[in-house]
């Protein structure tokens, strides 16, 4: 459940130094991929750099860990073109995240490249914490969902305020799909079947991916 009493009462110590988990579900599953967040570049098949976290160091430690919800794919990503994986709290199912173990100023300055800003500055973490959710603004990426915690640490990740069925879906290009089934492999250790049946039944990837073809993608 959220809320946390080991967790600092303003959200974060005043360096920034508490830890929370960073609960991934897309390409950011993949560890490479979440390093050009960390410590600055651009991805594997990406179109845009990004600057990095002012703290540039991996993640402490990395959990695998399935909860409740939905995966669906939607809007248009600049650095991957097609569409962009989001995660609905409010509908049944269930999504694979891989967790990692990071300060809050990394997951501040995360959240700060996901809506293409300079990071650099703190988020107060106390509201998600506490309730559950908070909204830092209508962006993309800008809802805040503490999923409850892990071995101590607020469990949260980032998502936007819609539901799944609120606007159309945008199939995910091959490119992202990559780096989000790398990440199953590794965290869940899941086969190739296994991850193209889960991706290809999510709403978005389901228009222009089926189980096959997403197999045979991550076969080449």
């Amino acid at each position: 459940m959220p809320g946390n009493d080991s967790f600092h009462t303003t959200g974060r110590s005043d360096d920034g130094t508490s830890r929370v988990w960073y609960a991934a579900y897309g390409s950011n599953m993949h560890l490479p991929r979440l390093r050009c967040y960390l410590a600055g570049g651009t991805p594997e098949g990406g179109a845009l750099a990004l600057p990095g976290c002012r703290n540039p160091a991996d993640p402490a430690r990395s959990a695998s860990i399935m909860l409740s919800g939905q995966l669906y794919f939607a809007t248009e990503s600049l650095i991957w073109a097609g569409g962009r994986a989001f995660y609905d709290p409010d509908t049944s199912g269930t999504i694979a995240v891989r967790a990692h173990l990071i300060t809050t100023s990394q997951f501040s300055d995360i959240a700060a490249q996901e809506m293409y800003r300079e990071p650099g500055t703190d988020l107060d973490l106390t509201e998600a914490v506490n309730s559950g959710r908070s909204t830092l603004g209508p962006g993309r990426y800008e809802t805040l969902i503490c999923a409850g915690t892990h071995d101590g640490y607020p469990l949260l990740t980032l998502t936007a305020p819609w539901r799944c069925t609120d606007l159309p879906g945008n199939p995910p290009s091959a490119a992202y799909l990559r780096h989000l089934a790398t990440g199953l492999a590794d965290s869940h250790g899941w086969a190739t079947e296994q991850i193209a049946a889960y991706l290809a039944a999510c709403p978005g990837a389901d228009i222009g991916w089926t189980a096959d073809s997403l197999t045979a993608l991550l076969s080449s």
